[in-house]
């Protein structure tokens, strides 16, 4: 055989295999695409159960303990408006009653009365207990990471769908989160959040299920931590109401009449 020869068989054959390729890459791309597209429907499903997709207002109580401590308890109210505009105004203690945390985006900010100059803030930051800033003031979880659905898992005689969510990028509140979804109503029941290095930092289980603002809702959030044994924060939900929130609310200007 000549080289030409040679040649011309070695190139049909690369080719041949590109086009296998391509042809077998095209026919995975419908299946992948199919997978994620389900679960980011079970995380924005399981979403809208946590917190309303519209604006909404809602008071939370935290009470956090660590073993040997008397229990801190303090109260919030949050207004938020979608996944992007919030402002958490601390209740309780009245020795900080008029403080304002005001997210935009992801540029979180907290406005004191007798300091001229907001503060920034991160989101990872710790507000209190096992409670990070994010906790409050981000309100769902599919603006903030990409999903994947890992596998389905039986728990207490129910099955629920596993999902593995992957920070979009490292503004979020977390790394990484675990999720497991009631497969039957898409209600949330536990959640594992984990740091940059893959450590587990804490634990969260959803609870108490009531009406609020229209549909059953987790009224009860206790996070434990998973570093330090015993250390846990329990977050009530209460007065839950949907509410026109135009957009002046989320400015700077306007906390002052929050105050």
């Amino acid at each position: 055989m000549s080289m030409t020869s040679i040649f011309r068989a070695g190139f049909l054959t690369s080719f041949l295999f590109l086009a296998l390729a391509s042809t077998a890459i095209a026919a995975e791309s419908p299946s992948d695409s199919k997978a994620d597209s389900l679960a980011r429907s079970i995380l924005e499903k399981s979403d809208e159960i946590r917190f309303p997709a519209q604006g909404f207002q809602v008071d939370v109580d935290i009470i956090s303990s660590s073993p040997g401590v008397t229990p801190e308890k303090r109260k919030y109210r949050i207004l938020s408006k979608g996944n992007e505009n919030t402002v958490v105004m601390i209740l309780e203690p009245a020795s900080e009653r008029g403080q304002i945390m005001l997210m935009k985006g992801r540029d979180l900010w907290v406005f004191m009365p007798d300091v001229s100059q907001p503060i920034r803030l991160g989101l990872a930051q710790r507000l209190t207990g096992q409670v990070a800033n994010g906790d409050l003031a981000r309100a769902n979880f599919s603006g903030d990471y990409n999903s994947k659905l890992l596998r389905t898992e039986k728990l207490d005689g129910e099955e629920y769908y596993v999902l593995e969510l992957d920070a979009v990028d490292r503004s979020v509140t977390y790394h990484r989160v675990m999720l497991w979804v009631n497969k039957s109503n898409y209600r949330p029941r536990k959640a594992e959040f984990y740091s940059l290095s893959g450590r587990l930092l804490k634990t969260s289980t959803y609870e108490n299920f009531e009406t609020m603002a229209g549909k059953p809702r987790p009224a009860r959030m206790l996070i434990q931590d998973a570093l330090k044994v015993g250390d846990t924060s329990v977050l009530d939900y209460s007065n839950m109401k949907l509410r026109d929130l135009p957009d002046k609310v989320f400015n700077k200007d306007y906390l002052k009449k929050l105050q």
